[in-house]
């Protein structure tokens, strides 16, 4: 149960933002942004940094939404998403991503965390500045979001099949501002 009084029935933070939308509308920009706006890193890889640092924190909600974004963006290589969050360092990515989600790893934790000898791995294996910088700050906003939705307990579905609609619609629409429901 939240903790305090959200839509009903609306999981995760599509209930925040729909509790305080002038908030809410800067996260989903920035979302959007980090997600879907252009970058080196492709859909589905940012998608599974944001997947991996909310495993990390234990967020089930983001994981999971996460994941299957992941999952649809990634389509017929859809297993990679578990693979990394059984076994990151076994998992069929390539080396440069398992570098960034390490990075990634090191953010969730705290972000001193990063040495120049994570960013020097990183860069061997081809990933430039932008990577490095669209990674640490999709971990970073994700550390956020994470402790928003736990620290206000929202709504966290256990369907699985909640959390495969929720992936085909963030692949689909991206990050847009949930409509209230009409009286």
């Amino acid at each position: 149960m939240p903790h305090i009084a959200l839509p009903e029935n609306v999981p995760g933070i599509r209930s925040l933002v729909l509790y305080r939308p002038e908030t809410g509308q800067h996260l989903y920009d920035l979302a959007q942004v980090l997600l879907r706006g252009e970058s080196p890193l492709s859909e589905a890889d940012r998608e599974l940094i944001a997947t991996y640092v909310s495993h990390l924190n234990q967020c089930y909600f983001c994981q999971n939404s996460h994941a299957a974004a992941a999952r649809c963006l990634y389509g017929p290589s859809a297993q990679l998403v578990d693979e990394v969050l059984t076994d990151l360092q076994a998992a069929g990515v390539s080396e440069k991503l398992k570098a960034l989600l390490q990075i990634a790893g090191k953010v969730q934790v705290l972000g001193k965390e990063v040495k120049e000898d994570d960013i020097a791995k990183a860069r061997a294996l081809g990933a430039n500045d932008r990577e490095i910088h669209d990674t640490v700050l999709i971990a970073a906003t994700f550390c956020m979001f994470n402790r928003y939705v736990d620290g206000l307990a929202t709504l966290t579905p256990t369907d699985p099949e909640a959390y495969r609609a929720m992936g085909e619609r963030m692949t689909s629409i991206g990050y847009v501002l949930p409509q209230k429901a009409q009286p």
